[in-house]
């Protein structure tokens, strides 16, 4: 099976309008849905039978359909007449990034200073917080249960950082940030703090009652949109490539192979999990039941037993596509001397011998398999031995639910910056090469 070309730069103009709507876990999982709806597909109730004797028609066991559980989305794409036992095909990635996210008591102040407290999350490049115009969004839980995204998207807090006559040895003996002292951010001036200012004010911007927000799920995001750059704009340089670019990649691949007239070997499936960034146990994390559970019940809603569950998963691969590291050219010996990923030189292949990625030789045959028929080059990426890489959902999917899984992505700089870069043409290459991956 051929898969054409179907994606361009067109693409990347999307990634970009993609980036700047989704400052949270929560948001980009409503645009990923909503731009599923599009392609036809329909949500899908955790709580409803699945089965086709009983489900609602929004649960016919053919065709396109969601899960939406917090900040994580399942989607997949049963074509007509699939046997229970046939083996998906899946695209993992993750919605969260590193950043500042409000505590529960989140009123903090002193020195005529009103400001929010905040907890770090993940593994964030501190410095690159510092002296940028931030916003506040994500979701808030209202007394009824029911939930509500915000999203501030103007300046509206700013970790100053420390004026240099106050720190003269920054520039020497480099910049040292304590978490908890040096990562507040100041959002007005006030001698008076009191308890409950901040949610009294999201409350007021969402048109809510006082009193109305009993939870609330709220980080810090840059205001600062994405944008093209670079003498012929082959860059693009925006906040939480790590790790939209691939969820944006996933959607419009599994959108374009749903709307094909291919007939499919496979189910096609993206899982975007949450909390990725932070080990991933949760139960909308890669370590979590969500996606087994959606695998597993499309299975028995098609008449399979467990034994076309077994026949189903054995047969099953999912790529983890999450971004790498391109070459740095101001640190070039950081990488290993024999693999230098560039930007727009394709995706990457993602190997790891101690299984910090999932990659084997068997999976990078697969990988290179589905390139080859998209016409996309993919480059290698492994650490060098001096510098432990980190790891991906990857290794965990293989582990808990028993699938080969090939760990790939797209080669940026700057990861885990508030604003990262990337080659323009890399987005829609990966994009092409996962088509060509749930195709089959």
């Amino acid at each position: 099976m051929s898969a054409p070309h179907r994606f361009d730069r067109g693409l990347t103009d999307d990634l970009m309008s993609f980036l700047a709507a989704s400052p949270s876990p929560y948001h980009a999982v409503a645009n990923t849905a909503q731009r599923l709806e599009k392609a036809g597909f329909r949500q899908v109730a955790e709580t409803d039978a699945w089965d086709a004797e009983t489900a609602a028609s929004s649960t016919a066991v053919s065709g396109g359909k969601y899960v939406l559980r917090g900040g994580a989305i399942v989607a997949w794409y049963v074509p007509e007449g699939a046997a229970p036992h046939t083996p998906f095909r899946i695209v993992g990635a993750h919605t969260d990034s590193p950043n500042l996210r409000v505590k529960p008591v989140p009123d903090l102040g002193g020195h005529g200073w009103r400001q929010v407290a905040v907890e770090i999350y993940g593994g964030p490049l501190l410095n690159s917080w510092l002296d940028r115009d931030l916003g506040l969004a994500g979701r808030l839980t209202l007394r009824d249960g029911t939930s509500r995204l915000v999203n501030i998207d103007r300046p509206l807090l700013r970790v100053p950082q420390l004026a240099i006559h106050l720190d003269r040895a920054v520039n020497t003996d480099g910049l040292k940030l304590d978490k908890q002292r040096n990562m507040q951010p100041i959002w007005g001036m006030s001698d008076d703090v009191r308890e409950g200012d901040l949610i009294a004010y999201l409350e007021q911007e969402s048109g809510l009652a006082p009193g109305e927000v009993t939870g609330w799920d709220l980080m810090t995001h840059s205001v600062e949109p994405p944008a093209y750059l670079g003498r012929d704009r082959e860059l693009v340089a925006g906040p939480r490539m790590d790790n939209l670019l691939s969820v944006h990649a996933a959607t419009a691949a599994l959108a374009a192979v749903s709307a094909s007239s291919a007939e499919l070997p496979y189910i096609p499936v993206l899982a975007a999990f949450d909390h990725e960034e932070n080990g991933s146990q949760s139960d909308t994390g890669a370590d979590g039941p969500l996606l087994g559970g959606v695998l597993e019940r499309s299975v028995f809603a098609r008449g399979g037993s467990y034994e076309d569950r077994a026949r189903a998963f054995a047969g099953t691969v999912c790529l983890s596509s999450d971004t790498g590291h391109a070459v740095h050219p101001n640190y070039a010996e950081r990488h290993d001397p024999t693999h230098h990923p560039r930007v727009n030189g394709g995706p990457i292949l993602k190997v790891n011998v101690n299984n910090r990625y999932a990659t084997d030789g068997s999976g990078r045959a697969i990988w290179a398999a589905a390139c080859d028929r998209a016409g996309v080059p993919f480059q290698n990426f492994v650490s060098n031995n001096s510098m432990p890489c980190g790891t991906t959902i990857g290794p965990i999917t293989a582990a808990r639910h028993g699938i080969k899984t090939v760990d790939i992505g797209v080669a940026i700089l700057s990861m885990h910056s508030a604003r990262e870069l990337c080659g323009a043409d890399d987005p829609h290459l990966l994009a092409n090469a996962l088509v060509a991956f749930l195709e089959g």
